[in-house]
């Protein structure tokens, strides 16, 4: 599932096309396997338009910036905290505002139970409640396809829970109320729930709806150090857990904390704890659950 590099700091990844017909097949996702994923940080000027439709379903969310759609014969505006979710077989075509171009969080869908999903949506444009959950998922999906230590029917199963996630999650936003008004405890949910994603302030900020400086003396206020600070300590607690609970590797749990670098987990690690990974796990501090 490689990743190909367009615009800066795109990420694309598809399925082979003989693992999708497999997916389709096999007894849990051929309800709903994701054929392809990506993120797109503000193509200016980016446009497609498929006038005879597609296979797969698009959903497109909106994390910033603005576009618009054609589906259908109609015209769309979609801003930040909104999802384009496009059935198969529908013309359509959509882009970037050309001045305020959108970031998105995208995914093609195909399965059973797509159809249904989509008809629950209501239309083309979905208001999200919760952006910073809706990203996250969508986070989820791509950050899963891009893992390249995962079987194929087992990342396969993985995305498609994800993708169900987000699409549930969506259906569910269509008819709640206005969302919870606390944007550091949203943000703190966010940073929790992406432990192996990165994340940037102002994109975080953007999330929960206040400003970078703000969301940073948020932070400072409830917990003595900013954004990344708090995120350091969860993944370090995180860590913690695996190595007093499983047989994971130095270099999986390190993965999936969020570090690319096993050796700069180790770094990290030690200045939290003044021990090594491996040192912690032969001998954990006392009130810490033994192997």
């Amino acid at each position: 599932m490689p990743a190909r590099d367009g615009l800066r700091q795109q990420r694309l990844y598809a399925v082979p096309r003989r693992q999708v017909t497999a997916a389709l097949g096999a007894p849990v996702t051929r309800r709903l396997v994701v054929t392809d994923a990506g993120y797109s940080p503000a193509p200016a000027g980016f446009m497609a338009e498929r006038p005879e439709g597609s296979r797969q379903t698009l959903v497109a969310v909106c994390a910033a910036g603005s576009g618009w759609a054609a589906v259908g014969g109609s015209r769309h505006r979609i801003g930040a905290g909104a999802a384009l979710v496009v059935p198969a077989a529908t013309p359509h075509a959509y882009g970037g505002s050309p001045s305020s171009p959108w970031t998105v969080w995208w995914c093609h869908l195909r399965g059973s139970d797509v159809p249904e999903l989509v008809e629950a949506l209501g239309g083309p444009v979905v208001p999200i409640r919760r952006l910073d959950r809706a990203v996250a998922l969508a986070d989820e999906i791509v950050a899963r396809l891009a893992r390249d230590d995962d079987g194929g029917p087992a990342r396969l199963v993985g995305v498609s829970g994800a993708a169900w996630k987000l699409m549930t999650q969506l259906i569910a936003d269509r008819s709640a109320g206005p969302a919870a008004d606390d944007p550091l405890e949203r943000a703190m949910a966010y940073l929790a729930s992406r432990l192996d994603g990165s994340v940037r302030v102002p994109e975080l900020a953007a999330l929960v709806g206040v400003s970078p400086s703000h969301l940073t003396a948020l932070f400072r206020r409830a917990t003595g150090g900013g954004v990344h600070a708090y995120q350091t300590t969860l993944r370090m607690e995180r860590a913690r857990l695996l190595l007093t609970t499983t047989e994971a590797s130095v270099s999986e749990i390190a993965r999936d904390v969020g570090y690319g670098d096993p050796f700069h987990f180790s770094r990290q690690f030690r200045q939290a704890h003044a021990m090594s990974p491996t040192d912690y796990r032969r001998s954990p501090p006392d009130g810490s659950p033994g192997c």
